[in-house]
């Protein structure tokens, strides 16, 4: 067994739990309603998938709902909610969240350049955010398996509009194994390995 020493994680130039946040973007009940490229259940475990990862690794969470305070939506579902105690929520009437200067500067207060990013809609709420972040100077890795569009089309679409515009498209056992890298990173692998079982992406034997 030779490994490096570990690469300095902050300027490491894949993802790192040091170097990432996570942006969580309207995952309300009309968006998930509206919702045709995924099955609902799917999408819902998966993207909690996203958040239980950022939570086991440390990653900071910037998430935001729309046009809940003005009474038109319902805040973000509880099966979701439940998984980020204490993290504020930005409500905003803007359906590009990077046009709301709230939710702009607690991206910018996590530190990170390297932003994974989930929304609902994939042509909007996911895409919008995404060109405006990659503008701003940031990398932004949209999680493909944890968000959906209001049709297939609408859905690869977008996605194919922003990895031309720069994106680095992820899945979650991507992210997941690029955020643990190394299994003598003892203190990360339960949650890692019992994530991926979840997923269906490792298989247990016991």
């Amino acid at each position: 067994m030779t490994s490096f020493p570990r690469r300095d994680p902050r300027t490491d130039n894949l993802l790192t739990p040091e170097n990432a946040a996570l942006l969580v973007i309207d995952y309300q009940p009309t968006q998930i309603n509206s919702i045709q490229s995924i099955a609902h259940p799917t999408l819902i475990k998966n993207v909690a998938m996203t958040i239980q990862l950022a939570q086991s690794f440390h990653v900071p969470i910037v998430l935001s709902t729309v046009n809940v305070e003005t009474g038109r939506n319902e805040d973000t579902i509880p099966a979701l909610k439940k998984l980020m105690p204490g993290v504020t929520s930005y409500d905003r009437t803007n359906i590009n969240a990077w046009e709301d200067k709230d939710f702009v500067e607690a991206v910018a207060a996590t530190g990170r350049t390297n932003l994974v990013i989930v929304g609902l809609w994939t042509e909007a709420c996911l895409a919008f955010p995404t060109l405006d972040a990659l503008q701003s100077g940031y990398d932004v890795y949209p999680v493909v398996d944890a968000v959906g569009g209001t049709s297939t089309i609408a859905h690869e679409t977008a996605l194919r509009r922003i990895q031309q515009a720069g994106a680095q498209l992820i899945t979650n056992a991507q992210l997941a194994c690029e955020w643990q890298r190394d299994w003598n990173r003892t203190e990360t692998v339960p949650d890692f390995v019992q994530a991926l079982i979840k997923a269906g992406d490792f298989f247990s034997y016991e």
